[in-house]
């Protein structure tokens, strides 16, 4: 395939996509530190439009309150690479689309920006189901080893294609 992304980020899309359509399932993207790359491996497949919804690049917090509603309480609180974050901004993409299912990604890709309680590499994600409780988003922090800021956004992205992936039990 003619593609200028990294081959595995192409190959997990291309599942995404082929085993959201197989359920009728359209996906949304809320991203921060990925800049877009998510959707970007997502609409490198061909027949993406018909499981592709939409897709937010909120990087920064203006953004993120404006477009996906995460409130200014929240992100004082919690800051932006937070799980209260990622839940809510998972929650604005659901509610500003027309997707089934919406995944959250922000987090610190560096080279600078992390703390001691946030390090370069912490990467916070959030999935929220239409129909589902809101309150069973799931979300989780990771911390991907440091290997530069490209390396954090392709382990992040990679994350946030398998939490898109349908269980095995929906195949």
């Amino acid at each position: 395939m003619d593609t200028i992304l990294p081959l595995e980020l192409v190959s997990l899309a291309r599942r995404v996509i082929e085993e959201n359509a197989a359920i009728g399932r359209r996906v949304a993207v809320a991203e921060s530190c990925t800049g877009g790359l998510v959707a970007a491996a997502l609409t490198e497949i061909p027949g993406s439009s018909e499981v592709i919804d939409s897709g937010f690049v909120t990087y920064s917090n203006e953004a993120k309150s404006a477009v996906l509603g995460v409130s200014q309480d929240v992100l004082d609180t919690f800051g932006a690479v937070s799980i209260a974050t990622a839940w809510k901004m998972a929650q604005g993409a659901l509610e500003r689309s027309r997707a089934d299912i919406a995944v959250s990604i922000t987090g610190v890709a560096g080279p600078g920006g992390g703390t001691e309680t946030k390090p370069v590499g912490t990467v916070v994600f959030a999935r929220a189901v239409r129909g589902e409780d809101p309150d069973k988003v799931i979300a989780d922090l990771k911390t991907f080893e440091n290997n530069g800021r490209a390396g954090v956004r392709l382990q992040a992205a990679l994350c946030a294609l398998e939490l898109l992936l349908p269980p095995a039990s929906e195949d």
